[in-house]
């Protein structure tokens, strides 16, 4: 089945439910699945979760799972702002909490996974960048923008060890800064150990030291009011599950 990622997000956000494209099911489409699961995941569970959601649907004939990644703060606002989703996932337990807060997920948030940050380069790693040092100094690095998972992370990391960093860019999700530095628009960015390894020979990998004091947390929860809650909560199930773990950490996430 051809994976939809985020046409119900902008039928809601749009607000244009009744054009073309944006109606709720088309009983005269034989291709239409018989019920929908839309999950909004953060941006670094991109490989991850659609492998998982792949598995759900050959095991639940009929449904389609949805799914709508983006910086896991982004999510939320979509949330507070109507969007409709069924499961909810983020890169940590911060944006997790205003969830929470704001009424927008049921029940206790599971965490199922952690990650941990590291320093990625071009290959070659033409600026000579050594870790996080003063060779930072003076070069393009990019990192997520605060609020942002993995920026929150980067700037808890950098306190610890006593710099200041200087990006040129502050991205509102990981993947776009991995995504700069593989295509050599910036001599270094600091993105999740799981980014830079699905990034492949595509980038350069420095360890940094502490990474690991600094962990990020992944809560699952329903969503409230959540279209399809049964759906939902079989697929949390499949993620906090053993299939889910396996899953995982075949892309590198760390279990709980």
């Amino acid at each position: 089945m051809t994976r939809r990622f985020t046409a119900a997000v902008l039928c809601a956000v749009v607000g244009m439910s009744g054009l073309a494209g944006c109606a709720p099911g088309d009983d005269d489409d034989p291709a239409s699945p018989d019920r929908t699961l839309t999950v909004f995941a953060a941006a670094s569970l991109t490989d991850a979760f659609t492998e998982l959601a792949d598995d759900f649907e050959r095991a639940n004939p009929g449904v389609e799972v949805r799914l709508s990644f983006d910086g896991s703060s982004g999510l939320v606002d979509q949330l507070a702002g109507g969007a409709p989703a069924d499961v909810f996932t983020s890169a940590d337990e911060q944006n997790m909490d205003r969830a929470v807060a704001e009424g927008l997920v049921v029940g206790e948030p599971t965490v199922f996974a952690v990650n941990e940050l590291t320093l990625i380069t071009p290959p070659g790693n033409p600026a000579g960048i050594t870790g996080f040092d003063d060779s930072l100094d003076g070069t393009r690095l990019v990192v997520c923008a605060d609020g942002v998972p993995c920026g929150t992370a980067t700037r808890a990391l950098a306190d610890t060890a006593g710099i200041t960093l200087r990006p040129v860019s502050e991205e509102s999700k990981v993947t776009d800064v991995r995504g700069k530095v593989a295509s050599g628009e910036a001599d270094a960015g600091i993105v999740y150990a799981t980014d830079a390894r699905a990034a492949g020979a595509g980038v350069e990998q420095i360890a940094l030291s502490g990474a690991a004091t600094h962990p990020n947390r992944y809560p699952i929860a329903l969503v409230a009011g959540a279209p399809s809650s049964d759906l939902g909560q079989s697929f949390l199930d499949t993620v906090t599950g053993p299939e889910g773990r396996t899953v995982l950490e075949r892309y590198g996430f760390g279990p709980p």
